[in-house]
């Protein structure tokens, strides 16, 4: 009986044994590696602005300061103007791991975790103090981790900057003005939502044919901040440029999960320290030169009126009524605060 007991003891620890083997197995999957100097990494980032947007300029700062900060290990391969594929594409590669980084527009990121939603609701933003005090806040964080559970990790909440409406008919003072035309906007439900509170036929397109779009009478209008309708040239095919700060958006980096967990811990947090440096110089920029383009805008010969904004503000109401029960008037009022 004895030895009976003293076998079944022995192949319990042999079980005990493998079994915690393969539980250190199974726990260093989510360690990063340590780094090898002899070892470099080459991410490819694509993005959809032209090769003299922000975008542009605020990729290429990333990619030296990385260099920098990983004394040349990891490489940046920036790709504009939708050479790597449209935004949506490089969101679902990047979940999979085929695609490195993109930078994308959280009106797109909210079709994959809705809670990012929150962050276009019309005249929620009033400054980009405010912007900056969320997105580098708790509320920043929560969308982080949210996304983080979709395969993303964000890098950097750049900056695309406050949204303005063009269109080839007539100014646009109230919302009234809007009634009958087409307006494209972003895939985002409050987007929509929020145009067709106005009154306007909200028309959901990809950036990379709005131009075509506009040039067709496809639709009559867009609403983009001032860098887009320079950078994209609407204003070859975009008569009236209305001024009326409606929506915020915000641009950020995103990095596949997959790829982000093959880099060494060191180089996660050079990416990640790059990125916020960056961030902070974009918002600065946009900020910065949006009067200049105003008057280049004016230059190439479209006219620019000031909406307004009063009546727009009291149309959107319906949108904060429809939208709270989504995303919760606590987390709203949060954002409103600028915490």
């Amino acid at each position: 009986m004895r030895k009976k007991l003293s076998g079944l003891l022995i192949v319990g620890l042999v079980f005990l044994l493998a079994g915690s083997l393969l539980a250190g197995c199974g726990s260093s999957k989510n360690t990063p590696p340590p780094a090898d100097p002899g070892k470099k990494f080459v991410l490819k980032l694509g993005h959809t602005g032209a090769p003299d947007h922000h975008y542009q300029v605020g990729s290429v700062k990333f990619a030296e300061l990385v260099a920098k900060k990983t004394n040349g290990n990891v490489e940046i391969k920036v790709f504009p103007a939708d050479q790597l594929g449209k935004q949506r594409q490089l969101v679902e590669g990047a979940q999979l791991g085929t695609v490195d980084m993109v930078l994308t527009s959280d009106t797109l990121l909210s079709s994959f975790e809705p809670t990012v939603g929150v962050l276009n609701l019309p005249f929620l933003f009033k400054d980009m103090n405010q912007v900056s005090a969320v997105l580098d806040g708790p509320v920043g964080k929560k969308l982080d981790d949210a996304l983080s559970k979709k395969g993303l990790v964000v890098i950097g909440w750049w900056e695309n900057g406050f949204r303005h409406i063009t269109n080839s008919r007539q100014p646009i003072n109230t919302p009234a003005d809007l009634k009958g035309l087409k307006i494209r906007t972003p895939e985002s439900n409050v987007v929509l939502e929020t145009f067709n509170a106005y009154g306007a036929s909200a028309t959901p397109m990809s950036f990379g044919e709005l131009y075509s779009a506009l040039q067709l009478k496809t639709v009559d209008g867009q609403e983009n901040p001032t860098t887009h309708v320079l950078s994209q040239k609407y204003y070859e095919v975009q008569k009236y440029l209305t001024l009326t700060n409606h929506i915020h958006v915000a641009e950020p980096l995103v990095m596949s999960a997959k790829v982000y967990k093959t880099l060494p811990a060191e180089y996660q947090k050079a990416l990640l320290e790059a990125g916020k440096e960056v961030a902070v110089w974009m918002r600065k920029e946009v900020q910065n030169v949006e009067s200049k383009e105003i008057e280049e805008i004016k230059k190439r010969g479209m006219e620019v009126n000031q909406a307004n904004v009063e009546s727009f503000k009291e149309a959107s109401k319906k949108v904060y009524t429809k939208f709270e029960p989504v995303f919760g008037k606590e987390l709203i009022d949060q954002i409103i605060a600028g915490k």
